[in-house]
């Protein structure tokens, strides 16, 4: 009795999530969406982004629309984390656009980065986290440039919560 409860319940959740979650939305990682917002052409773990980029995309410690920051590991973040430059506002802060950063799986637009660095050479930030300046400082290894501005590209974004995506696939126009 317990066993045909059991399964039936599956059946039932497995009917759910199906209508919930289409078969084109999207949990984004941070690499798949950098990679389809800044068209650089890098593929696997953030923290290999900057080697990956030498010899084949400029690199450097200077901001540009379009280009990718690329984040080191830490403790907290193990694999790095990589964000494309919407917009510069000035010599020590940025808008970045990225995914899985503050919702697992979503997508975040226009959030301010600012450079903590006691250089100036954006070799630490403080990213927003949420509605707020996030109080932890990420290590970066530079920015990647891609050769393009940003684009309007209509990337699918999945609206995620606590509980893991909900699939909802909206196309986000600015």
């Amino acid at each position: 009795m317990l066993k045909r409860f059991a399964a039936r319940l599956a059946l039932v959740s497995s009917c759910v999530l199906m209508t919930a979650a289409p078969a084109q939305a999207r949990f984004w990682q941070c690499a798949p969406y950098a990679r389809a917002v800044s068209g650089i052409q890098i593929f696997g773990n953030a923290h290999t982004w900057w080697d990956q980029a030498a010899g084949r995309y400029e690199r450097g410690n200077t901001p540009k629309a379009g280009a990718v920051m690329a984040m080191a590991s830490t403790s907290r973040m193990r694999l790095g984390h990589v964000a494309m430059v919407k917009e510069v506002v000035s010599d020590r802060e940025v808008i970045l656009d990225h995914a899985n950063w503050t919702r697992r799986g979503g997508v975040e637009r226009s959030a301010r980065a600012i450079d903590v660095s006691a250089a100036g050479d954006w070799s630490l930030v403080k990213v927003q986290y949420g509605g707020a300046l996030g109080t932890s400082s990420y290590p970066t290894f530079g920015f990647i440039y891609g050769g393009r501005a940003p684009a309007d590209e209509r990337v699918p974004l999945v609206i995620a919560s606590r509980g893991g995506a909900r699939g909802i696939q909206t196309l986000v126009a600015e």
